[in-house]
């Protein structure tokens, strides 16, 4: 812990980077799928971000620092290797027992597979978007891509999730019916 307080000794906080580990990690994990991946991946970011703390200009775009050096990591990890399995094909299992938490999983679960049939740049986008909360730009300077890339892939990923979503909802009813008959 001392070459992570030493490495930080600038005008970022040691208490900031902490806390950012668990932002890092979810982003990554809805990129990929996995949990040792994501772990790994916002490990590295921090790590790379311990070493070049110093180019960081701006303190209140932190996270948006932080996001660009996931993506990269991301994109690295990408370039080294080839998945083996679609994760489209993945299906998420959580046997929770009480009835609220059991169906609140649920519906998590639905939308984070209908993110992660959506396309690669429009998951990412999404995510930065809709979950961490970042502005067109910052996500524009995070994926390096016009703002107006973002906000046509964040327009038809919403299109293409509420599209999943309702057709799911549609076949779950469906299927409720059948039981019941």
């Amino acid at each position: 812990m001392k070459i992570f307080d030493f490495s930080c000794k600038s005008r970022i906080s040691i208490h900031q980077l902490k806390n950012c580990r668990e932002r890092l990690y979810r982003l990554a994990y809805s990129w990929c799928h996995d949990t040792m991946l994501a772990d790994d991946l916002a490990q590295e970011t921090l790590s790379k971000a311990m070493q070049k703390i110093d180019q960081l200009k701006n303190e209140n775009l932190l996270d948006a620092w932080l996001f660009a050096i996931l993506n990269n990591q991301w994109r690295e990890y990408l370039r080294r290797t080839r998945p083996c399995e679609d994760i489209d094909e993945l299906v998420y299992m959580h046997d929770q027992t009480p009835e609220y938490w059991h169906d609140r999983q649920q519906m998590v679960d639905q939308v984070q597979l209908a993110i992660s049939e959506l396309g690669l740049g429009q998951r990412q986008v999404i995510t930065l978007i809709d979950i961490e909360g970042l502005s067109y730009l910052q996500v524009s300077e995070t994926l390096e891509i016009p703002v107006g890339t973002v906000m046509s892939r964040l327009n038809r990923a919403r299109t293409a999730l509420q599209k999943k979503l309702q057709k799911r909802q549609k076949l779950s009813s469906t299927t409720l019916l059948r039981s019941v008959k």
